[in-house]
């Protein structure tokens, strides 16, 4: 069990009350006198995010008040497991409300420690028997999983750090997991991801994780995973090169809902695909003008060695698309343009079947995951045409860079296979309740409640 929770027990717990701003005046005119007092003298205002901790006429603390704007947002709870003095506490909601609450609160205890050792526990939360506490603990722990693989730095996630995990996940999950290493991608017919990562002394790989029965729908995850991206020849700053260790939260992400897959047992034939590659500068680092001949067998001109992320999800996409599955997501950190068009709180997604992601954008409304579809217009097509090639990896126009990167990979899927394309920000640039500075998954809340509507209602 995570730490900031607990099973009920006999133990004395702090009951934590949210109150609606707007009935708080209300609310405190209903309590005892020396609750009016404590919170009078206090200045305690009501006002959405306070807190205060009311102790009785013994000094012992008895109630947690928090005032919110509203019951939906989640994050309310966020903020609680490092704000509250260590001890145990239980939410005064419903059940829904409390499902969303602690979740919230879990997410909210998160700590990177791999290098720095943690001030404090957090505090604990009961998690009463009503709820369904194994999906709570599903969810946060697959998230902790995302966040701590993108914090990691890639002299610790490197392609073979990356390729061991997934290993190491297939093993305790009875999944099967393969690697093709080095100089055996282009054995394989798997050009682009060996070029984009031939320069790096951590030889690019391809990860095929398969977990589940033959006879359950086919579910495909592509993950990108670009361990770091230097920008390649086309080197970036140094001021861009900073977060580059979070340029394989695409296979973070997939790694993560495959968990939350697995754990749940839905009754889906999962396969995670990963190219997992650092794109780096030695004498042998791929150059702009090259071209090179995909698994598909379209062949791509190399316009900017910093559009690698497509080049490599081409490979991976063609090979997903083999198996025709009936749904087919791929993730990742794949342009500054999404972060320019939604922010860095919403991941933007692509789809070709309407039903599918309008379904999937519902359950983010549903689960405080925010989506936003953006559009494949096939207008902007040409500005990916090539005069050698049959197509250039990087766009002609300054304009509409994600929806170029993602018509690119578009060209690797056929129209009948449901296909949902995200590309995110993965990191939080700021704290905030619930959502500590660092690596973040994204749309997985969402995503994992659309599937397990899907696929458990069959």
């Amino acid at each position: 069990m995570l730490k900031c929770f607990a099973k009920p027990t006999t133990k004395k717990t702090v009951p934590v009350l949210f109150i609606l701003q707007t009935d708080y005046t209300h609310w405190l005119a209903k309590q005892d006198a020396f609750t009016q007092n404590w919170l009078t003298t206090s200045q305690f205002r009501g006002e959405a995010g306070c807190i205060s901790q009311i102790p009785d006429k013994s000094g012992q603390l008895v109630t947690i008040l928090c005032c919110i704007n509203d019951f939906t947002n989640m994050w309310s709870a966020g903020a609680l497991p490092f704000l509250l003095p260590e001890g145990q506490y239980e939410f005064k909601l419903s059940v829904k409300e409390y499902t969303s609450f602690a979740i919230a609160w879990g997410l909210g205890a998160y700590e990177f420690t791999r290098y720095k050792k943690s001030i404090r526990s957090p505090a604990q939360l009961i998690i009463p028997n009503t709820l369904n506490r194994k999906r709570i603990h599903n969810i946060v722990e697959s998230i902790y999983l995302v966040r701590d693989l993108i914090n990691i730095p890639t002299d610790d996630m490197g392609p073979s750090d990356l390729g061991a995990f997934a290993m190491l996940l297939s093993k305790q999950y009875k999944a099967t997991c393969k690697q093709i290493i080095g100089e055996n991608l282009l054995k394989n017919n798997y050009a682009c991801i060996y070029t984009v990562g031939r320069a790096s002394d951590d030889p690019p790989r391809f990860i095929d994780l398969r977990w589940g029965k033959s006879t359950h729908p086919k579910l495909t995850l592509v993950g990108k995973g670009v361990c770091f991206d230097s920008g390649g020849l086309n080197i970036k700053s140094s001021s861009g090169m900073l977060l580059m260790k979070k340029d394989m939260a695409g296979a973070a992400h997939a790694l993560g809902l495959a968990r939350m897959i697995m754990e749940a047992k839905l009754p889906v034939r999962l396969r995670v695909l990963i190219p997992a590659v650092e794109n780096v500068i030695s004498g042998n680092a791929y150059r702009p003008g090259d071209i090179i001949k995909s698994r598909k067998g379209t062949t791509i001109e190399i316009g900017n060695t910093d559009a690698e992320g497509r080049v490599v999800m081409a490979d991976a996409l063609t090979e997903a698309v083999s198996e025709n599955p009936d749904l087919l997501i791929d993730l990742s950190t794949l342009t500054g343009a999404a972060r320019v068009a939604v922010g860095t709180d919403i991941s933007a997604v692509f789809a070709n079947h309407d039903d599918v992601v309008a379904a999937v954008i519902k359950e983010g409304e549903k689960y405080n995951d925010p989506i936003w579809r953006l559009p494949l217009f096939a207008g902007y097509r040409e500005s990916l045409n090539s005069s050698i090639a049959d197509i250039n990896n990087n766009s002609t126009d300054v304009y509409a860079g994600a929806i170029t990167a993602a018509l690119f990979l578009q060209e690797f899927v056929p129209s009948h296979i449901p296909w949902l394309h995200f590309d995110m920000m993965a990191w939080n640039v700021r704290t905030r309740p619930g959502r500590p500075q660092g690596g973040e998954a994204m749309a997985l809340r969402a995503l994992f409640g659309y599937l397990e509507e899907r696929f458990n209602s069959r």
